[in-house]
């Protein structure tokens, strides 16, 4: 019988003893090697006899490699592998008849057995399972066997970040996957010895963000004290040359002159600052000049500068002004057929793409938080695939809360009230107002097929097509009455 064709199984991924010890092996090395400086990706492939992409795979600790990579590693840095530097994890290959995963947590190793069952995965392991299974609730920890990688976005975040002086931006709407990645990408920093600093915006005080000398200062605050550096604000700052130079020669001469390895800045929920146009345009200028002069500053280049923000407010700046024109652009998409079956997997579900996995993202389309919510309820709360569907078709079921926040920002700006009117209500191509267009397509409640225009899921077609229906009767009624 002609055996099916099978993709090349890598199914090793390093333990934190490994990589310790690996790491250990390397610093060793680049000491009397290199002088201390450390190897790049390249220098590192070379010495390795693997490629840079095999290498991002390794540091990922979420994407298996072969045992004759692992071999090669460790022996190019003098160290035999042992059983305890690696667990197993193999991956769903997409031909017929893959099997469904299991976790077997008492030796820390993932595998793909096909007679286990959830129903002796909960009796053998309930509490871990339940640590496992908990509600899908913001960022995937970097050890879950939940994170779905969609290349090449992971291997172009971990490329740029070690690059002298980048910036990479990451935007998407909210739920797409932006914190998992940026835990991830913090990971690797950290493995490539790097110093991290992760601001989240939304705790800045909001007297911080109509004063830009306060902000500033917050923030140089905060570097400084993750980075374990005392501030000395008062010390190092001059009131008369402005705060945005104060700041600057702060970083420069102060912090990042007492760092030896690069830093990596993230900057979370910057859209906050959108709402404060006395003192954004300010800000993200700042950013961008810290970007410029990292090309000639090697102080500067040891920045490496992450800005997240979310589609979901519409901006005005001025471009030549704002830091999303420059550096590393990334765009989160939605998951594929083929992700939302291995995610299904790694669930423990034997989905097929032309059965289960084509009607769940016939409701939802390939969006991450709504898949990852699903599988939550299949796995955990029994329901049926079918009561799943037809109870978000009804009254928005699970979603009803996704769904809530959306239609609570769309009733406070009636434009897009009207505009989301003819897109649910279309049935041929229309045309909208380019602006309303684009806020619709930032909160992501829009797609395109070819040249139309339609509701990004039929989730949303179903929903709104209800809740729109009496917004297009009141503002009927409104639009009478005046």
């Amino acid at each position: 019988m002609k055996q099916s064709k099978r993709t090349r199984r890598r199914g090793l991924v390093l333990t934190i003893a490994g990589l310790k010890r690996l790491q250990g092996a390397i610093l060793a090395i680049e000491k009397v090697e290199n002088n201390g400086e450390r190897f790049t990706l390249e220098d590192l492939g070379d010495r390795m006899k693997v490629s840079t992409k095999t290498l991002n795979r390794l540091w990922s600790l979420n994407t298996g490699v072969d045992q004759k990579t692992l071999k090669l590693c460790f022996s190019a840095f003098n160290l035999e592998l042992c059983r305890e530097d690696y667990g197993i994890l193999s991956e769903p290959n997409y031909t017929e008849g893959s099997q469904a995963l299991s976790v077997s947590l008492e030796t820390g190793e993932r595998k793909l057995f096909p007679s286990l069952s959830l129903d002796y995965l909960a009796t053998q392991h309930h509490n871990q399972l339940e640590n496992l299974w908990s509600y899908p609730d913001g960022p995937v920890p970097v050890d879950s066997p939940f994170y779905v990688d969609r290349p090449p976005i992971e291997e172009l975040v971990y490329r740029e970040v070690i690059q002298p002086g980048c910036v990479i931006r990451i935007r998407a709407t909210r739920e797409m996957g932006k914190s998992s990645l940026v835990v991830r990408l913090l990971a690797f920093a950290k493995m490539q010895s790097y110093r991290s600093v992760n601001v989240n915006c939304n705790q800045i005080d909001s007297s911080c963000l109509t004063d830009l000398n306060k902000l500033l200062r917050s923030l140089c605050w905060q570097i400084a004290t993750e980075l374990g550096i005392d501030p000395k604000l008062d010390d190092n700052w001059d009131e008369e040359i402005g705060c945005k130079l104060s700041c600057s020669i702060y970083l420069q001469s102060y912090l990042l002159k007492q760092c030896k390895s690069p830093v990596v800045l993230v900057l979370n929920e910057v859209d906050r600052f959108f709402e404060y146009p006395e003192i954004a345009p300010e800000f993200f200028g700042l950013l961008r000049s810290w970007y410029e002069e990292a090309r000639q500053d090697t102080t500067l280049q040891k920045l490496r500068l992450v800005v997240v923000y979310s589609t979901e407010v519409y901006v005005s700046l001025d471009i030549n002004r704002s830091p999303f024109n420059i550096g590393l652009p990334i765009r989160l998409p939605e998951f594929t057929d083929h992700q939302v079956k291995y995610l299904a997997q790694r669930h423990g579900l034997d989905w097929t793409p032309d059965n289960e996995v084509n009607q769940l993202m016939s409701l939802v389309g390939g969006h991450p938080a709504l898949i990852r919510i699903a599988l939550y309820y299949l796995c955990c709360q029994g329901l049926t695939l079918e009561e799943l569907i037809e109870d978000a078709i009804a009254n928005g079921g699970i979603y009803r809360y996704h769904l809530w926040r959306h239609w609570a920002i769309l009733q406070e700006n009636p434009s897009l009230v009207k505009a989301y009117v003819e897109v649910v209500a279309a049935k041929q191509s229309i045309s909208l107002n380019p602006i309303d267009t684009h806020k619709l397509e930032s909160l992501g409640l829009i797609a395109y097929k070819g040249d139309r225009i339609l509701p990004r899921c039929e989730l949303y077609r179903a929903y709104f097509k209800k809740q729109l229906g009496v917004a297009e009767f009141e503002y009927k009624s409104l639009k009478k009455r005046a």
